[in-house]
C-alpha cells in the first residue's frame, strides 16, 4: 500500500523528531493514505519555499495491524480521549509503535474546541464529526516502526 508524507524536503530516511507543537497522536513521523492531504500539508508549511515534496512510501498495512498498533477506523470516545490527551495533557506519552485514525485538522479541531469548552459532549462531538469527510493519518511513533517504511520517490510540488 502507498502512503504519503508532505514536506518541504525530500524525506528518504524518515526520523522521529520532537514536535514544535502538540499533535493528534504525539511525536513521530506522520503519513496519510490520501495524496491530496499530503499535498495540503506541503502547502500549509510552505513558508518562503518555492517548492515542496510529496514523499511516497510503501508499507504492508496488514503487518502494521499485527504490531503494537492503536487503530481507529472512525472517531470514537477512545479516539477523542487519545487526541485530547496528546494535545492537552502535559507530559502525556504512549508506547504504541503505530497509531492510525482520522486527522483532527483545523475544521475538525473547531469541533474539538466546542467539546473542550463543554458545549458538546463526546456523543455530540462524534455525531458532528460523522458529517465530515475525514482523511486519515498513520503515525510512525518509534524507530522500530520506521523500519517498516520503504521509500519509493518524492514528487516535487511547486508552491509559487
Amino acid at each position: 500500500m502507498k502512503i504519503y508524507h508532505g514536506s518541504l524536503e525530500i524525506v528518504s530516511c524518515p526520523e522521529i523528531r520532537e514536535p514544535n507543537r502538540t499533535l493528534d497522536y504525539g511525536e513521530g513521523f506522520y503519513t496519510t493514505t490520501d495524496y491530496v492531504q499530503a499535498k495540503n500539508w506541503v502547502k500549509r508549511h510552505k513558508k518562503d519555499a518555492q517548492a515542496g515534496y510529496i514523499n511516497i512510501y510503501e508499507i504492508d498495512i496488514e503487518e502494521i495491524k499485527n504490531q503494537n498498533t492503536l487503530w481507529f477506523d472512525s472517531p470514537t470516545e477512545e479516539w477523542i480521549d487519545f487526541v485530547n490527551n496528546n494535545r492537552n495533557v502535559p507530559g502525556f506519552k504512549h508506547d504504541y509503535d503505530f497509531v492510525y485514525g482520522p486527522v483532527a485538522n483545523d475544521r475538525v479541531y473547531a469541533c474539538f474546541a466546542l467539546y473542550e469548552s463543554g458545549v458538546l459532549n463526546k456523543e455530540d462531538l462524534i455525531r458532528e464529526l460523522k458529517v465530515y469527510d475525514l482523511v486519515d493519518q498513520l503515525l510512525f511513533h518509534t524507530e522500530k516502526a520506521l523500519k517498516s517504511l520503504t521509500f519509493l520517490e518524492a514528487e516535487r510540488i511547486e508552491l509559487s
